[in-house]
């Protein structure tokens, strides 16, 4: 089995910064992508950084220039540095990633827990 594990969030100000990570452990051949996705309350998930193989990276609008999702393949961790935060985002934030189990195998998706990420004074 593959255990993706998310770590990192918590209570910031306005304009502050926090930095999350999450792991994949187990059963693993190769991840092709990895991205971070959030909730926010009566709100659907949605896609806020992703990075795929060859290190392509995409986000959504209203984060670019304030967050960067980085990986380190050796570890199968990836990472959100968020920087200016904003109430806006508050929401749970998901991990998940790509993964292939064997060589030539299908790639599975697999989630995280999820962490609070909370921006609030």
């Amino acid at each position: 089995q593959v255990q993706v594990v998310e770590s990192g969030g918590g209570l910031v100000q306005p304009g502050g910064s926090l930095r999350l990570s999450c792991a994949a452990s187990g059963s693993i051949f190769s991840i092709s992508s990895m991205a971070w996705h959030r909730q926010a309350p009566g709100k659907q998930r949605e896609l806020v950084a992703g990075s795929r193989s060859g290190g392509i990276t995409n986000y959504v609008d209203s984060v670019k220039g304030r967050f960067t999702i980085s990986r380190d393949n050796a570890k199968n961790t990836v990472y959100l540095q968020m920087n200016s935060l904003k109430p806006e985002d508050t929401a749970v934030y998901y991990c998940n990633a790509g993964v292939t189990r064997t060589a030539g195998g299908p790639t599975f998706s697999f989630w995280g827990q999820g962490t609070q990420v909370t921006v609030s004074s």
